[in-house]
């Protein structure tokens, strides 16, 4: 597949670098316009599980977050081929919500995907009406209105899809002059519905958090991702903050705060090039996971007194984030230059049911900065480098793994080590969504290696990297964490001397069965900055059934690799080999040495089960990142008695290949210097019998 030039080549450094990302990215879908403008429908045989009107009107509406933006009355004067473009829109709009047009997109109902596109179109009429309300006729702004209205008094999900009736019911107040008292009813409910999202540090979670006092309400899950931040929620409260500054100061001013202490947070996802950690759902939206920093810096909420938050420093985020999706987009775009469903490249093991073939120019999320003006304070302040590598001590963080409440995750950049990712303390989505456990739920997520989904039921189909698989039945069905039971929860733990604060999780490999497991991940250290630790206390609770034999298979990160019968077998003495690429395995580790890096795990633990360390082959097409990987496991099998249980404890090694060498000798040197997990261990062994 080739590159999208415009977008692939583009150095994204300036407004013009926006622009002309945009101007590429809607130029391969003006072919695919209909004849009425009002849908766009790409040449790709897939569904949603929503009708393919909407489906269509997914293509013609996400563009505009770029487009609205680039045509306000504060930016730049508008390229000819942006203005082409709006014309394409205005005439789609009056055609699409017209009852009486062949394209007309059809009225909103309950549940309803119109409902979720309504949102930039409702953008769009706000920050931009001269070009999007003004240019319609009398019959259009009626229907318009109808359309709209048709948000109001239907059902739809208690998440972030709030904010779209809300904006939809703002342009029917502000620009299509319905009164405020006919829509405040709605605002004022989905507001209060929203305000029960909000968490500790400025966070949301998308949807009704479950804490220990929600736990029997299957309905509510843990999901705090990308559309708690750039997809949805902080994105939508910005964007709010622009809107009603002066009709909704306080509500602007408690937004602004949460956007502050969210930033204080959010960089960590990304890494010092720009990578953001794949982590939740609707990651085809690719390079919508930088849009907060877009959003930030339209509504100016710069502090220069805070790092985190002056201009150059948002800038350095959105523009590094944004440079790392061209420098890795050569697989990304269809031969036509359209986006395909995938992350890296196209990938539908990886997509929602609600991805349609033109979902991912959501991504363009991250393109509403075209709405400040070339001499805006954004575009003028020279880039602020990532802060574990920022020369000014002010700027630097106190350390690079920091545990952070609101989502339950350790976010981890050790500078000593060349890895970033996150340790996670078990979120999850209750609601039936493709690879759910995979994209919530592993022990670990990381931005140079990306994470798994299953493609089958198999062992190497359900590529369980980051987690631990179990079978009860001799390898024929497997399970991983999903659900945790209760809260998860930091504590203390010493490792080699130092304090260092864990994660601890509690969850059932099988909701009826009577095994409970105690996972503990314990991050990197300045003694083992390449590696992090996981205990395991797996206890029955049931005194009376008969014993139970289990295979446990505990994954590290998957690794780009070739095939394993290309790859060279290593000796234990691999220090002064000479290969590129290859693998280990002993009874008790694996390892796999790859251009991409070194991923690897070790027992950590005498447990007295059978132990060996085995490279798994996953299923072509199950890593976000690389298409052919390989997964480093630990396997164990074990016997639980009745009433007891047993403790094993993995150390998990990885070092992605950066912009600091490592020689092989030293790559040697750091494998062996595995943790000491001494009291640790011992601590949770004593326990068993609590």
């Amino acid at each position: 597949m080739p590159p999208l030039r415009g977008f692939s080549d583009n150095h994204f450094h300036d407004r013009r670098d926006i622009l002309n990302a945009t101007k590429a990215l809607t130029r391969a879908l003006e072919p695919y316009f209909s004849p009425g403008k009002a849908r766009v429908q790409l040449p790709v045989h897939s569904a949603a599980h929503f009708d393919e009107d909407a489906a269509q009107l997914e293509g013609y509406a996400r563009p505009i977050w770029a487009i609205a933006a680039a045509a306000t009355a504060a930016s730049s004067s508008t390229d000819p081929e942006i203005t082409r473009y709006i014309q394409y829109l205005v005439e789609g709009l009056a055609n699409g919500v017209d009852p009486t047009h062949p394209e007309y997109w059809g009225a909103i109902g309950d549940w309803d995907q119109r409902m979720v596109e309504a949102e930039p179109i409702s953008f769009a009429l706000l920050i931009a009406p001269q070009s999007f309300y003004e240019r319609l006729s009398d019959r259009s702004r009626s229907h318009l209105f109808d359309w709209l209205s048709g948000l109001n008094g239907k059902i739809m999900p208690e998440n972030n899809w709030r904010w779209f009736r809300i904006f939809a019911n703002l342009a029917l107040t502000r620009v299509c002059g319905v009164p405020y008292g006919d829509v405040e009813k709605y605002i004022n409910d989905d507001f209060s519905m929203l305000d029960r999202f909000e968490l500790v540090d400025g966070w949301s979670a998308d949807g009704i958090w479950r804490d220990d006092s929600l736990s029997g309400q299957e309905a509510y899950g843990r999901q705090a991702d990308y559309y708690s931040g750039s997809f949805a929620i902080q994105y939508s409260q910005l964007l709010y903050c622009i809107i009603a500054e002066k009709s909704d100061p306080e509500r602007v001013a408690h937004y602004r705060n949460q956007a502050t202490e969210f930033a204080c947070q959010f960089w960590r996802f990304f890494d010092e090039e720009g990578a953001a950690i794949p982590f939740g759902r609707s990651l085809t939206y690719r390079f919508a996971m930088g849009a907060f920093y877009a959003a930030f810096a339209l509504a100016k909420c710069y502090d220069i007194s805070n790092h985190y938050t002056s201009p150059a420093f948002v800038k350095g985020m959105l523009l590094r984030h944004l440079r790392w999706w061209a420098k890795n987009s050569s697989q990304m775009f269809a031969a036509d230059g359209t986006l395909t469903i995938g992350y890296l490249y196209p990938n539908m093991f990886m997509c929602e049911a609600y991805n349609s073939p033109q979902s991912p120019y959501w991504a363009m999320k991250s393109f509403v900065i075209l709405a400040l003006e070339s001499n805006d304070e954004f575009w003028i302040a020279a880039e602020a480098p990532h802060p574990l590598f920022s020369t000014s001590p002010e700027c630097r963080p106190i350390s690079g793994v920091k545990y952070l409440p609101a989502p339950s995750q350790i976010l981890c950049h050790h500078r000593a080590g060349q890895h970033h990712f996150m340790l996670s303390g078990g979120q999850f989505c209750m609601w039936p969504l493709k690879a759910t456990e995979a994209k919530y739920s592993k022990f670990a997520y990381s931005s140079a290696f990306g994470f798994s989904v299953p493609t089958g039921r198999l062992l190497a189909q359900l590529a369980p990297d980051n987690t631990l698989a179990i079978s009860h039945d001799d390898g024929c069905t497997w399970t991983t964490r999903w659900e945790t039971i209760g809260n998860p929860h930091a504590q203390y733990i010493s490792l080699g001397g130092v304090e260092l604060n864990c994660l601890q999780s509690t969850w059932k490999p099988w909701k009826k069965a009577e095994l409970e497991i105690e996972t503990t991940l314990i991050p990197p250290c300045d003694e083992w900055p390449d590696w992090h630790v996981r205990i395991h206390r797996i206890k029955s609770q049931n005194h009376n059934s008969n014993s139970e034999n289990l295979i446990l298979v505990e994954g590290g990160f998957a690794i780009q690799a070739k095939q394993p019968r290309q790859m060279v077998a290593l000796n234990q003495d691999w220090a002064s080999g000479s290969e590129h690429e290859g693998t280990l395995e002993t009874d008790v580790s694996s390892l796999v040495l790859s251009r991409a890096g070194v991923s690897g795990l070790k027992s950590s633990l005498d447990s007295g089960t059978v132990v060996e360390g085995k490279i798994l082959k996953s299923d072509p097409n199950t890593n976000l990142i690389e298409p052919r990987a390989l997964i480093p496991t630990i396997q164990h099998k074990v016997t639980i008695q009745p009433g007891g249980g047993i403790v094993i404890a993995t150390a998990v090694f990885a070092i992605a290949n950066g912009k600091n060498d490592i020689t092989r000798e030293e790559l040697f040197k750091r494998w062996f210097h595995q943790p000491q997990l001494g009291d640790a261990v011992e601590a949770l062994k004593a326990s068993q019998a609590d």
